[in-house]
């Protein structure tokens, strides 16, 4: 992708689904965007592909109900926006009630197949390990709970905070000996 001369690039830090989306989202508005994902240059213990905005946690977007759900309203602003996850959401919906879920592995190929094709937005994979360099004019540092540690580190020491925390609401997290196993069972999210 070659850039205009005249305007500098957004440069967007981490491919999950907020930096995908804000990438998308300034592309459509004609300015260029470099996209720096770490995968799969560096990998996490949740990640299994390559792919950008994979979903490590729950494959539920929540309620989907419009009229009667706050979730569900958001998501109809959303699809008014053109937002890409919504539209490679609405693309890989499975079913699921009233909750707006999707394939795994459709969702993530519809938003990396969008967002490498946009000719706007430069994907670079590549471990962004430190506070973005002063010559990027703009950026979005749009990493969540399994940020590069070093780039985590970083942000603890420029923000002063000793500890970064990531809250999900959907998948809470359950030590295994609070399980009754005689009435549950263990299975990988990726069977």
């Amino acid at each position: 992708m070659a850039l205009n001369q005249n305007q500098q690039a957004l440069h967007i830090v981490g491919g999950g689904l907020a930096g995908c989306e804000a990438a998308w989202q300034v592309a459509a508005r004609g300015v260029p965007v470099v996209l720096h994902e770490m995968r799969p240059m560096r990998t996490t213990a949740a990640h299994k592909t390559p792919a950008l905005a994979e979903l490590v946690c729950s494959n539920s977007f929540r309620s989907d109900d419009k009229e009667h759900n706050a979730v569900g309203l958001l998501h109809e602003e959303m699809r008014r926006l053109g937002s890409l996850v919504l539209r490679a959401a609405d693309a890989n919906q499975v079913p699921a009630g009233g909750a707006l879920a999707v394939d795994r592995d459709g969702f993530s190929a519809a938003i990396t197949q969008a967002i490498e094709s946009n000719p706007l937005i430069e994907v670079r994979r590549e471990e962004v390990d430190a506070l973005p360099p002063a010559d990027w004019d703009s950026v979005i540092v749009a990493t969540g709970p399994l940020t590069s540690p070093p780039l985590a580190q970083a942000i603890a020491r420029l923000t002063g905070e000793d500890a970064l925390a990531f809250f999900d609401a959907i998948a809470p997290i359950v030590h295994r000996d609070t399980i009754d196993m005689s009435i549950a069972w263990f299975q990988s999210k990726a069977a």
